[in-house]
């Protein structure tokens, strides 16, 4: 009875690794096709990737950057003027 009964323990342990085995090439299966449908999801959203949005990031830090440089030389400008249309006010 007792070889009969390891017999049985051995079928259900190979049967279970077996499962366990399969359990994971489904797992496997079935996170590729979720990747590929998020994937092509994305693609079809076209959505930015990370380099076109860290192009554009230094593209508006340049444009602010320049932007409060010319602010800057208005203010300036704008200063020389008023200054000046004091000094002679027959200017129009």
């Amino acid at each position: 009875m007792t070889q009969s009964s390891n017999r049985i323990f051995d079928e259900l342990a190979r049967f279970a690794t077996d499962a366990a085995g399969a359990a994971q090439g489904v797992r496997r299966e079935i996170e590729t096709v979720v990747r590929s449908q998020f994937e092509r999801l994305i693609k079809d959203m076209d959505v930015a990737t990370r380099e076109e949005v860290e192009v554009l990031r230094e593209m508006v830090t340049a444009a602010r950057e320049e932007n409060e440089k010319l602010e800057a030389r208005v203010k300036e400008l704008e200063a020389k003027l008023s200054s000046t249309a004091g000094i002679n006010p027959a200017t129009p």
